[in-house]
């Protein structure tokens, strides 16, 4: 089964690491490029995908909001 998503970043990713916690799951993701984006998900949507590093993955971004800072 192939899905779609309306969201428009969708980034290839390879799973760098999983660490479990008692509720959430803390993800690291890389991509091609080398740069790393974690995201926190439930412990049970981790288990769900069962989700094992080198495993590819598509990172789906979705915010309302994007927040930009620059040092004083």
């Amino acid at each position: 089964m192939a899905l779609r998503f309306s969201a428009r970043n969708q980034l290839q990713a390879k799973v760098k690491s999983v660490k479990l916690g008692s509720v959430m799951a803390e993800v690291v993701v890389e991509l091609a490029d080398g740069q790393e984006i974690v995201s926190a998900i439930t412990r049970a949507s981790a288990e769900s995908l069962n989700l094992k590093v080198g495993d590819s993955v598509v990172a789906i971004i979705k915010s309302t909001e994007v927040m930009i800072g620059v040092n004083e």
